[in-house]
């Protein structure tokens, strides 16, 4: 198999900006990630992800594995004092002896979270993020986190979280959308229409009613870099539904959007409502295109035993304990089509190329490219190919 070398003009690199459309929809503690509905597993894992329905596998490990299956990662503690990030340096020297198998667990996943708090609740959350509210008030006063709009470190905040594999670099602005379900009607929707990080109550049922009910006002904000959103709206959305949104009923607001996505169950549910997280994520992916190239002098001789003419295929080599030697009259096979049967074509040098292997700097096989039809190549024709990788 010959290996050539790309030159200067056979790489080019570039990158490519991308913005997946990511929605979540919460149902009675379930959390549905791109309307993808639970997928019953065949071999005894809860699920085909083995993941909570609305998460995501990381890298697709143990998809579709019973427990009992499981891989995991796993390190020897050895001379190299080498250990996972999640274990100390004072647990790995006291808790293990050389020798000790230290494991982990798979797979990993993620989702969207919901936290609440109440007025004067304590919320270590929030206060994390208290430099990231001020620093963003040069593009809305909303974000301050003390102002005459409201004190975030007591006031009743929602704070919904969602984790950067979801949307990459950043979330695209202009594209968040929280949609606030009753009986299956959309009572109200914020949108962030200024793409200043404001989330405006723009439509829905609630909207209808006028400004006591939200119209037009600013019930949250986005960050957009961090994938967060805090929600502060604390009006009523619909004066006519009650509900048992914090363990009593009360009326809807946008305070209790994305109930049924914590971390742990609240142990109450709210069968008439439902809500919807939609937005476009943004991220830029380091392409490299590749241009391959075959002369007409190469490639032109194929290591396939099917190169070789059948009668002379059967010709056996010979070997001893003093040397090897081939057949050295091996006769390449004619493939060349006549226009005539019975009569064989002038003989030339025809061989199909299928796969192209990509190979790093020390030799390892990196990626394969395969052909869906394989192309022809002859001594008269001069190849190229063009080739992709995402980075």
């Amino acid at each position: 198999m010959p290996y050539y070398k790309f030159g200067p003009d056979d790489l080019i690199y570039n990158t490519v900006r991308v913005y997946p459309r990511e929605s979540f929809f919460i149902y009675q503690d379930a959390v549905y990630y791109n309307n993808n509905p639970e997928q019953t597993a065949t071999r005894g894992a809860t699920t085909v992800d083995n993941v909570p329905v609305g998460y995501i596998n990381l890298y697709e490990i143990n998809t579709d594995r019973p427990q009992s299956e499981l891989v995991y990662p796993f390190i020897t503690k050895n001379g190299s004092l080498t250990a996972f990030k999640t274990v100390s340096k004072s647990e790995f020297n006291t808790d293990f002896q050389y020798g000790d198998v230290l494991t982990g667990s798979y797979p990993l996943s993620a989702s969207i979270s919901r936290d609440y708090y109440s007025q004067g609740q304590e919320r270590n959350r929030i206060e994390a993020l208290q430099t990231s509210f001020d620093y963003y008030k040069v593009l809305s006063r909303h974000y301050a986190y003390n102002s005459q709009l409201g004190d975030k470190s007591d006031q009743a905040i929602n704070l919904i979280s969602i984790p950067s594999i979801f949307y990459g670099d950043s979330i695209k602005k202009r594209t968040v959308e929280l949609n606030f379900y009753v009986t299956g009607t959309l009572t109200a929707r914020l949108k962030d229409i200024y793409g200043n990080g404001e989330l405006v109550q723009v439509s829905g049922v609630a909207n209808a009613l006028g400004a006591e009910y939200g119209s037009g006002s600013v019930a949250g904000v986005v960050f957009y870099n961090e994938g967060f959103i805090a929600l502060t709206g604390s009006w009523e959305l619909d004066p006519d539904h009650t509900e048992n949104y914090i363990g009593s009923s009360v009326n809807p607001k946008w305070l209790y959007f994305g109930l049924g996505a914590e971390i742990d169950s609240l142990g109450y549910s709210i069968p008439n409502t439902s809500f919807e997280l939609k937005f476009s994520g943004s991220s830029t992916i380091p392409k490299m295109t590749m241009f391959a190239r075959s002369d007409r002098t190469e490639n032109n001789f194929s290591h396939n035993p099917t190169f070789i003419a059948s009668a002379s295929a059967n010709i056996s080599a010979d070997t001893g304990s003093w040397g090897y030697r081939e057949y050295n009259k091996k006769q390449p096979k004619n493939i060349v089509s006549g226009s005539y049967s019975d009569y064989n074509a002038d003989f030339q040098k025809i061989t199909y190329i299928s796969k192209i292997g990509i190979y790093d700097d020390d030799m390892n096989l990196i990626a394969i490219a395969k052909l869906a039809t394989p192309v022809k190549k002859t001594e008269e024709r001069d190849l190229t190919f063009k080739l992709k990788l995402d980075i």
